[in-house]
């Protein structure tokens, strides 16, 4: 046997070393570490929001929220014993939250910044880009007529009402100032929101094309910042926010 071969042979079995525990101990290392969290969302924007928070209760609203847990930013608080207010305008999403989400309150609705009637720019069922933004008009397969609430008004017939909102997320295809607008930010001010800001002024919608001067120019920049909240990160085509109240 080589003097290099021996020498290995010494290490690995030397008195009180056993290769087989030190790998069982690495995997469990790597199992457990906070460093390979699983991430639902599109662009680990639920790990942003769970480094944030740090708890294990809370509220959160999501409007436009889509599937309970792909492509998801509040799975992974779900599943910490959060719960909340998950809005959709597909009632086939809502009939799955319905099954898999059933702490939560799981509505079909089209929030907008007033109640009333709108035009809806249907694609087809399950289709993540329904949207109530104009500027779908000429690619929609159908247009609909739909009724309209306010998110304060949601929030007023559900369980969540005299609750401090933790966390809002905003994902409506074009149609997220609306919505905004639609929540008394004065009474409710939740600590963090995540809201899609889509340029529509760019030749193909894909974040590698987005600038930060359209950000800051926007009218959900502008409408945020002079509601006492901080542009603190840019995941995607979402924008984070966090509450003045929050900052130290």
């Amino acid at each position: 046997m080589k003097i290099e071969e021996k020498l290995k042979k010494k290490y690995l079995y030397r008195k009180g070393f056993n290769i087989l525990k030190f790998f069982y101990f690495l995997s469990q290392k790597i199992k457990y570490s906070n460093h390979f969290k699983k991430s639902y969302s599109v662009a680990a924007q639920d790990l942003i929001v769970d480094y944030f928070f740090k708890k294990k209760g809370g509220v959160y609203i999501d409007v436009g929220c889509f599937h309970p847990f792909k492509g998801n930013n509040t799975k992974i608080l779900y599943d910490k014993g959060w719960s909340g207010i998950n809005i959709d305008l597909d009632f086939h999403t809502i009939d799955l939250f319905n099954h898999i989400r059933r702490r939560d309150e799981n509505i079909c609705a089209a929030i907008s910044e007033e109640e009333g009637e709108r035009e809806l720019y249907f694609f087809h069922n399950r289709s993540a880009i329904n949207s109530l933004d104009k500027g779908r008009k000429d690619l929609a397969n159908e247009i609909k007529k739909i009724k309209t609430f306010t998110l304060n008004s949601i929030i007023e017939k559900t369980k969540f009402r005299d609750k401090k909102i933790n966390l809002l997320l905003i994902d409506v295809e074009g149609h997220e100032l609306e919505v905004i607008k639609s929540i008394n930010l004065k009474k409710y001010a939740p600590e963090m929101i995540i809201i899609e800001s889509l340029d529509n002024d760019l030749s193909k919608l894909e974040f590698t094309n987005q600038s930060i001067n359209s950000v800051l120019d926007s009218a959900i920049y502008k409408y945020m910042i002079n509601n006492n909240y901080h542009f603190v990160n840019w995941l995607h085509s979402d924008l984070v926010f966090v509450h003045t109240s929050v900052r130290s």
